[in-house]
């Protein structure tokens, strides 16, 4: 079974829809990654349920 999963997001800055690869396995989490249209830094928040289920993506830039 994978822990990864995709999910569509925009980016905070250009606006552009792309997939990204949400890793499960380390729970709760905050991270960043490069918007794969414009190159600019996004921090993803990670929610997941108790029982390791993804609840909820958000993206903000790194000045929000």
């Amino acid at each position: 079974m994978s822990n990864l999963l995709e999910t569509t997001v925009s980016c905070p800055y250009c606006g552009e829809l792309f997939t990204a690869l949400i890793d499960t396995s380390a729970g709760n989490q905050q991270y960043i990654e490069d918007c794969q249209v414009c190159c600019r830094p996004i921090i993803f928040d990670i929610e997941l349920d108790a029982d390791a289920e993804l609840q909820h993506v958000s993206t903000r830039s790194e000045n929000d």
